[in-house]
């Protein structure tokens, strides 16, 4: 990856029960699974074609023992973790796992914006940039989406921290305002102010299928449940938002019905 895009690069799951989680992406989203081979620590790379997109892990025991739930993560590329951790802290931030070593793969940081919302911090030991996806590409991540506890103290947060800017602001009525925002390039996702239906601040993420309809059925045939949607939004896409079986929080967008 580049190192220096400020960009989400790697998602990640951590989760109570690895292989239901395993069977029901698989299912839902149609992700290849394997084993990453790090010995006598579980990780399983999710992948779309040949391209990976994340990972599947347990919830570590020290993180359950303080309380953890089962969520994703999404990994946001940064030139230098440490400084980053530091930018973080001065800015308001908090870090919830100081800068440490992936052996052969990066270095990372687990960071929280000023409401807690968590993110990543990670810089990757290749500097190789890989071809991207075409836009809408089933199985990969098509969207990020953060509720915020306040939608524009956050945009400042993020935009100083990793230099995104403002693109489209959809006025929602009564649940404010929508703020679209990129890095370098066309949008890559949306802030909002939170509804009160919404536990806690989180980032959500939000992966391509082929066909909304379709992928509602599978989730509810998995033992997952819809929890908002389907739905247009602007543009014409068709969104879905859900939990998994075993509780985490995700979210599918497509262009077709």
């Amino acid at each position: 990856m580049s190192t220096d895009q400020a960009k989400f690069v790697w998602y990640d799951l951590m989760t109570s029960d690895i292989r239901a989680a395993e069977s029901f992406y698989q299912n839902v989203v149609g992700w290849s699974m394997q084993d990453a081979g790090m010995g006598d620590r579980s990780y399983t790379i999710l992948s779309a074609g040949p391209t990976m997109v994340g990972g599947l892990m347990p919830i570590p025991e020290d993180a359950r023992a303080m309380g953890a739930r089962p969520c994703w993560s999404g990994y946001i590329a940064v030139s230098d973790v440490d400084a980053y951790a530091a930018r973080v802290a001065a800015a308001g931030g908090a870090i919830r796992r100081p800068p440490d070593d992936i052996p052969g793969v990066g270095r990372f940081a687990v960071a929280a914006d000023p409401d807690g919302a968590p993110f990543i911090l990670f810089k990757g030991n290749s500097d190789a940039e890989p071809t991207p996806a075409a836009a809408g590409t089933p199985g990969h991540i098509g969207w990020h989406e953060l509720h915020a506890g306040d939608g524009e103290k956050a945009f400042a947060f993020y935009a100083g921290l990793f230099g995104w800017t403002k693109d489209e602001a959809i006025d929602m009525g009564p649940m404010g305002v929508y703020q679209t925002f990129a890095s370098g390039g066309p949008a890559i996702g949306g802030m909002m102010t939170k509804t009160p239906d919404m536990p806690v601040p989180c980032w959500l993420y939000y992966v391509n299928v082929a066909g909304i309809d379709a992928a509602v059925t599978r989730i509810n045939q998995g033992g997952g449940k819809v929890i908002m949607g389907p739905h247009q939004v602007p543009g014409g896409k068709w969104i879905v938002q859900g939990l998994d079986p075993q509780g985490a929080m995700f979210a599918l967008v497509s262009e077709q019905r």
